[in-house]
């Protein structure tokens, strides 16, 4: 069990994020502005889906970051993070519309929620290649 371990210790941010997705989405409607056309697509709900989907990506791909390094395969990484974040906001979404009370699933929030995954992957990426240069540059 002590490569289960390893593999819950790295999961534990993204996981505990998901669980904070998972509540936001999960209050009444009347807590948020309502978007009701296409060309409200940035209104500052979608922005919030942008954020709380791109923080959860990101913190998948932290906990993992040595392994994503280390890699000669990161698309994968990439990749099984796109699904996950598209599948979890997918998700969070058909809740909306069956399950919570005073939510409406959105196709344009379940958009938003699909790009803000791939926002996060891109900031990570950023973020480990300016770690690598800098770290290059120390030696």
């Amino acid at each position: 069990m002590a490569g289960f371990d390893w593999i819950t210790r790295k999961f534990w941010p993204g996981g505990i994020w998901a669980v904070l997705i998972l509540l936001l989405t999960g209050l009444p409607g009347d807590y948020f502005p309502q978007v009701i056309s296409f060309w409200d697509w940035l209104s500052p709900d979608k922005l919030v889906h942008f954020f709380i989907f791109g923080v959860f990506t990101f913190l998948l791909l932290w906990g993992y970051r040595a392994q994503y390094r280390a890699s000669k395969h990161r698309s994968k990484f990439v990749w099984l993070i796109i699904i996950l974040g598209t599948l979890y906001g997918g998700i969070t979404e058909i809740l909306q519309a069956k399950v919570f009370v005073g939510r409406d699933g959105s196709v344009f929030d379940f958009l938003a929620n699909t790009i803000g995954s791939i926002i996060g992957i891109v900031i990570f990426m950023l973020f480990v290649r300016k770690n690598k240069n800098e770290n290059a540059s120390v030696l």
